[in-house]
């Protein structure tokens, strides 16, 4: 089953600037999306810890940081990169399914339009956990009009002692088969099948996305239980320093461990992201049982020009994440102004 109509064929990624309920509200009030991806949760929530959890936007020409008295959304364009070592949301997964009645009754969208939006609820966990919110979300799908999906994180560099799954075939397929199986029971009568996604890591060689294309086809019985590939999230083991100099090899922002080493977004992961999304869209068409996954594309979208990058290489739908943090909700109009 492919992606639900998304109209314009931009979105939010999962990123830290879809967690409360008003980011949620703004990003499904602005009409330049035509879907919106929550923030992704657990079952019961992530233990955020500020001291450790945190995120900063720098220039990737001089790593110079961004000034610590501009706020999210006021970000100097220069600042086009992002490094974070956060982890999940702290919201659990039962209440991000309880705003979409709350966003979308107090939408400002017309009717029409705001009973036909998707959600994109991310998620993660164990293949276990990660069924009982798929049954979460399908029982949900039936007190809203709006089309949902899930999108399953396996591809969170931020997790010590928890490599991403998507790097695995064996960890890989343990979701593939939970997905498949659950799939065997029907959705209640009139209603669709909740879509579902897998987000993955950045790969970096063919073995990787060769992996991922021999998983998807193991779990085919006889339909592959993934309807979309949302590639990339943020690359791992990056390092920005408080000195852009260098000189006192002082990380810039905390971490678990303490050696500030996290994801890296934005402009600077952009060729990757755009190699990933011509590599698994072509990989995918080359066999006739994966011909029907959608990709979403993700990663360094912040203009017109790389958003129609991205729809060139085989993304049917774009996803924005620093880009949406650096300027907020208007970085979407900006990115789908018609060039004179």
């Amino acid at each position: 089953m492919p992606l639900p109509p998304i109209d314009p064929p931009l979105i939010n990624s999962s990123n830290p600037w879809a967690t409360t309920i008003d980011d949620i509200q703004q990003l499904f009030d602005c009409p330049y999306t035509g879907a919106v991806t929550t923030r992704t949760s657990l079952l019961h929530g992530f233990e955020h810890d500020p001291t450790i959890h945190q995120h900063t936007f720098f220039n990737p020409h001089d790593h110079s940081l961004k000034s610590s008295d501009v706020s999210d959304g006021e970000v100097p364009p220069d600042c086009s990169g992002s490094l974070n070592t956060l982890g999940y949301s702290p919201i659990p997964l039962s209440t991000y399914l309880a705003m979409i009645a709350k966003v979308t009754h107090a939408s400002t969208l017309p009717s029409d339009k705001r009973a036909t939006k998707p959600f994109i609820i991310s998620v993660t966990g164990t293949a276990d956990e990660v069924r009982a919110c798929y049954r979460q979300i399908q029982t949900t799908r039936t007190t809203v009009p709006n089309p949902l999906c899930m999108e399953i994180n396996l591809s969170c560099p931020n997790i010590p002692d928890r490599p991403p799954p998507a790097y695995s075939g064996t960890a890989l397929s343990e979701y593939l088969q939970a997905l498949a199986e659950e799939q065997q029971t029907p959705p209640p009568k009139g209603q669709r099948r909740v879509a579902i996604g897998i987000k993955t890591p950045p790969y970096t060689y063919h073995e990787q996305f060769r992996t991922l294309v021999e998983a998807l086809l193991a779990a085919c019985r006889p339909a592959c239980p993934v309807d979309f590939v949302t590639a990339t999230n943020t690359l791992g083991s990056c390092l920005v320093l408080a000195d852009a100099g260098g000189g006192g090899g002082v990380p810039a922002i905390n971490s678990a461990t303490g050696a500030g080493i996290g994801g890296m977004a934005g402009s600077p992961l952009h060729p990757l992201a755009l190699g990933n999304v011509r590599v698994i869209r072509g990989m995918l068409d080359g066999h006739e049982g994966l011909r029907g996954v959608d990709v979403i594309g993700v990663g360094g979208v912040g203009s017109r020009a790389g958003y129609e990058r991205m729809r060139a290489v085989g993304a049917k739908v774009v996803g924005v994440g620093t880009a949406l943090g650096r300027e907020g909700v208007g970085v979407f109009e900006t990115i789908l102004q018609v060039r004179e």
